[in-house]
């Protein structure tokens, strides 16, 4: 009887993980392979889709200039959209992390309370911010005299840092919050009555804290971003295209969907390899934090 237990009890967790492997294998995994076969297949106007392995659209993408072009500015604004946030985000995260128990908890809400709301809606609202050279952003700052002419926002690269910025801000303050709560709030008192300045305790004791955090973020962050479709559809227009819009596009408009299936698994490759390489130098760098 105790071996027919033990028989048992081996089995258990994988009755009860096989139901969520089923899920992931019929979800995830299956549907990532069939658009990966499908890219190797041939289209045509005419004749449509053909079930021939080809590498006709890899070496499409492989030497047109314009494949090159549109990759590069997605991992372009990608990256931009990353140091903005980084830039507003760990700050904020800090002034969060030193409120008292009832503001804390309202500004939290108010930093969550957008991923309450579609990015659709909220795209939509920066569009109606930007508004051409007479939208309220660019009136505002030319009332305080940031600027002297109106900036083009829309249909740009600019906006859409703007808005992707905007979009994926709680994410970047939440990784650094996160990290903040490893950080004793009297160590920074022991620095100050040891004589240390404000930019000494920022650059010498809480860079060094949150750096995990900035750079988890960071990765989140920027694989979103690259991967993003309603923000650059709706800011950066059809004269903006980025990989999402163009995999789209593909799919949809023009109907090579061979063609689209190479665009999104290449997306997909570039940014598995550079997400798992960014968090094994972060693991390997910041190994001390993260035990």
């Amino acid at each position: 009887m105790s071996a027919v237990a033990e028989e048992r009890g081996a089995r258990a967790p994988w009755a009860l993980t096989a139901p969520a492997l089923m899920l992931f294998v019929g979800v995830l995994l299956i549907p990532l392979a069939m658009t990966v076969m499908l890219s190797f297949h041939d289209w045509g106007q005419y004749k449509g889709i053909e079930p021939v392995f080809i590498l006709k659209n890899w070496r499409e993408i492989a030497t047109d200039p314009y494949y090159a072009e549109m990759f590069w500015r997605t991992f372009r604004i990608a990256i931009l959209t990353t140091l903005l946030a980084a830039l507003l985000g760990a700050p904020e995260a800090y002034i969060l992390n030193r409120m008292s128990g009832r503001w804390k908890s309202f500004f939290l809400l108010v930093i969550l309370g957008p991923l309450l709301i579609s990015v659709v809606a909220r795209t939509l609202g920066w569009a109606l911010l930007f508004g051409g050279n007479n939208g309220l952003v660019n009136k505002l700052l030319m009332s305080l005299g940031v600027i002297r002419f109106p900036i083009p926002f829309m249909f740009t690269e600019t906006g859409m840092v703007v808005a992707l910025a905007h979009v994926m801000m709680p994410f970047m303050v939440l990784s650094v919050w996160a990290a903040l709560q490893r950080l004793d709030p009297q160590i920074e008192n022991a620095a100050m009555s040891l004589g240390a300045g404000p930019v000494t305790i920022i650059r010498r004791i809480i860079m060094p804290q949150i750096m995990p955090g900035v750079l988890s973020g960071a990765i989140i962050v920027f694989s979103l971003s690259a991967s993003a479709f309603a923000t650059p559809a709706i800011i950066g227009g059809r004269r903006l295209k980025v990989a999402a819009t163009l995999a789209y596009d593909e799919f949809l408009n023009t109907l090579n969907w061979p063609l689209g299936a190479a665009v999104a698994t290449l997306l997909l490759v570039a940014l598995v390899l550079i997400v798992v390489g960014s968090n094994a130098l972060i693991e390997r760098r910041y190994a001390e934090v993260f035990r």
